[in-house]
């Protein structure tokens, strides 16, 4: 007997502590991030947020979100962090999930979530047609970054270390990597 698809009823079932998607009518039920994962996380948005979303420090023309609900498709996903070009956000944004994929997301990777993020949700990325994917691993300290083609994502970058970095398609300012890591600003 085929399985049922998972409906939006079984991700509003699961308790708090978790983050619950949806993806090919599978659910998936993950912890809350660990400590790595939320530092790298919440570094990240203090790093693109001011000068892309706020516009202090940079060009601005983004809205950045953490941990925005997409609904896409039939698949309901949580990244990390996304984020939309200014001229293709929703005029309203009085809705509980968006259904417009974003143009850059981010997933910082877990034990836990690295499967999920990197083998189930990049191919509804990619259908969706998010452009810039990023994806961090706050422990070994690497940001992997990736492009949407006609083909599919292509490789552009690995950084790892602690020097500052211009990253697609964020370049006009360097990411502090050193913030990134670190514990203490």
């Amino acid at each position: 007997m085929a399985k049922k698809p998972a409906t939006y009823a079984d991700l509003e079932a699961l308790p708090a502590h978790v983050v619950g998607e949806i993806v090919a009518g599978e659910l998936y039920a993950s912890p809350r991030p660990a400590v790595p994962h939320a530092i790298a996380a919440s570094r990240l948005m203090s790093e693109l947020g001011w000068p892309f979303d706020k516009g202090r420090g940079g060009p601005g023309g983004w809205l950045i979100l953490m941990e925005p609900e997409l609904h896409l498709g039939e698949d309901v996903l949580v990244p990390d962090l996304a984020g939309w070009r200014h001229e293709r956000v929703p005029t309203s944004l009085d809705v509980p999930a968006f259904t417009l994929a974003p143009d850059w997301l981010c997933e910082v990777l877990s034990p836990s979530t690295r499967t999920l993020d990197r083998k189930a949700k990049l191919p509804v990325y990619a259908r969706e047609g998010v452009r810039h994917v990023w994806f961090i691993d706050p422990v070994p300290r690497v940001l992997e970054v990736f492009r949407l083609d006609a083909g599919g994502y292509s490789f552009v970058a690995t950084h790892t270390g602690i020097e500052p970095v211009r990253v697609e398609p964020f370049e006009a300012v360097a990411l502090d990597l050193a913030f990134l890591w670190s514990v203490r600003s």
